[in-house]
């Protein structure tokens, strides 16, 4: 048996990437908005589902984490089984990269209807430059 492509398949073309074989499942968890303004980045991540307890948002070495926890809460009164789940459950993780200048302290978040809202500040090019440190030379 020989494997030839379909003849209306070009093999170097942008009909490669879009064969079946190179579909996967799509990942439709923490849809993110970024918008940018004169003094701030703003986030809108969707997390429908989740309760504001169960996300956790974090800076370490210059990149904001955002963790959110899903758990399949089963009723042991319900009667019936599920013929097909699609909701979620369970953990996701996305990150972005602010700078190592942005601290946690500095980041303001609310949480409504589902979305997570973050404003993170900008660090302007002066205070960047007045944040330079030096080493110090000795004698």
């Amino acid at each position: 048996m020989m494997l030839m492509p379909r003849r209306d398949f070009d093999l170097f073309g942008d009909d490669f990437f879009r064969d079946d074989f190179f579909k996967g499942e799509k990942n439709n968890l923490m849809k993110t908005d970024i918008k940018e303004t004169d003094n701030s980045y703003i986030l809108d991540i969707d997390l429908p589902g989740y309760k504001k307890e169960d996300i956790k948002v974090d800076i370490t070495d210059g990149y904001l984490t955002i963790n959110a926890k899903t758990s399949d809460e089963v009723n042991e009164e319900e009667k019936g089984k599920y013929v097909r789940r699609e909701r979620f459950m369970g953990e996701a993780t996305r990150s972005f990269y602010v700078g190592e200048d942005i601290k946690e302290d500095e980041v303001k978040a609310n949480f409504k209807n589902g979305i997570l809202n973050l404003e993170i500040p900008k660090v302007s090019p002066e205070e960047k430059k007045s944040a330079k440190k030096y080493i110090e030379i000795g004698e």
